[in-house]
């Protein structure tokens, strides 16, 4: 059994080790093991030495907490270089069109905008229902049989009794079936992108007039 000095200066070693700022590393850890150590060693009863097994599960919880914190080193600089790689890549959107969860068709003198839809499940029958801002039905498109997932279309701009429609903003709405029922569907509408915004909870595009959207709200990129 230790004596009372011996009993003290163990303590002692120990204390001053608590007393100091608190261990952050692994590091940190096997400084004040080393040094409560040496104060154990000098001051062991011969006749009831160290236990060796205990010494060696302290050694190896020491040895883990170094290799967990040079894991989390790596694996904090391999998250930085893909953010890095994943902002330069995102840049790449910019000036290229985009299909996001919509349901907006633009006419202009020459052109409309692409319209789609992403759907569950495969469906028999596809309609496309175009309306005028009044609400009113311009035309509608026979999509026939399609697979479940993203498709997208062109409509060419000419109403019912096929005359050009006049430029401005249309809507489409889908209805798809199946033997079983109606499948639920997503109308997508087309989008440009102007520019990439970083932010605290990930990537952000700027799509001008129709706003903003996020990365996994990109259905498609044509």
């Amino acid at each position: 059994m230790l004596s009372a000095i011996t009993r003290a200066d163990t303590l002692g070693a120990s204390a001053s080790i608590s007393s100091t700022t608190s261990a952050n590393s692994s590091a940190d850890l096997q400084n004040q093991f080393l040094t409560l150590l040496i104060a154990q060693l000098k001051n062991q009863d011969p006749t009831n030495p160290m236990d060796n097994s205990q010494l060696t599960t302290q050694l190896t919880q020491i040895n883990t907490l170094a290799g967990i914190e040079n894991l989390n080193t790596t694996l904090a600089s391999i998250s930085g270089q893909i953010n890095t790689n994943q902002s330069v890549q995102n840049t790449l959107l910019i000036g290229h069109g985009v299909m996001v969860p919509g349901d907006s068709v633009l006419v202009g003198e020459k052109a409309t905008t692409p319209f789609g839809f992403e759907a569950e499940s495969a469906a028999k029958t596809v309609t496309a229902t175009i309306k005028d801002s009044s609400g009113n039905i311009v035309d509608q498109l026979d999509l026939g049989a399609m697979n479940a997932g993203t498709h997208t279309f062109q409509w060419d701009g000419t109403l019912k009794d096929n005359t050009p429609a006049p430029a401005g903003k249309y809507t489409v709405t889908i209805e798809a079936t199946n033997d079983t029922g109606a499948v639920h569907t997503t109308p997508l509408t087309y989008a440009l992108v102007y520019g990439i915004n970083p932010t605290a909870n990930g990537v952000v595009l700027n799509l001008g007039t129709y706003g903003t959207a996020t990365l996994d709200q990109i259905k498609q990129i044509l």
